[in-house]
């Protein structure tokens, strides 16, 4: 399981970054732009979940060892 939070966590942050090219600065709020800024919230929340779980899976590991 460890393993694969890293994975999606490395995934999500290749999804971003993809999307980063797919933006066009001048015009942010129209075609395809507007599809990159959406990804690029996705992944953020895609990774901040992952954050989340990681982290209750250690505070779960260091409180059943007691």
């Amino acid at each position: 399981m460890k393993i694969s939070i890293y994975v999606l966590m490395a995934l999500a942050t290749g999804i971003i970054i993809f999307n980063i090219t797919q933006l066009d600065y001048n015009n942010l709020f129209e075609g395809n732009s507007i599809i990159g800024l959406i990804g690029i919230a996705a992944s953020l929340c895609a990774l901040l979940i992952l954050a989340i779980f990681r982290s209750a899976r250690l505070i779960d590991e260091k409180t059943s060892r007691r």
